[in-house]
């Protein structure tokens, strides 16, 4: 039992660090208005990606999954317009 906490622990470290990691590349675009240094090609890859990885976290009702994409869906999507828009 303690190993399925250490397991579901690692998940909840990871899905939030990995989402929480975007937050600042968010603000600073916002912020900035200035998204040159960004690839929009690998923008809008890791965007549809999270987007798909959501859509497989609510084809298997998986909360970590499905609340992690939702956040960090929402400030690639931030980002990818604010690259779209500045370039």
């Amino acid at each position: 039992m303690a190993m399925l906490g250490l397991v579901e622990f690692a998940g909840f470290a990871g899905a939030t660090l990995t989402t929480l990691c975007w937050l600042p590349q968010a603000l600073k675009a916002i912020r900035d208005k200035d998204t040159r240094a960004l690839s929009l090609t690998a923008t809008a890859a890791f965007t549809l990606g999270i987007a798909l990885w959501l859509v497989y976290g609510l084809a298997l009702w998986d909360w970590p999954l499905i609340a992690s994409n939702a956040v960090t869906l929402a400030l690639m999507g931030v980002i990818l317009a604010l690259k779209l828009r500045y370039g």
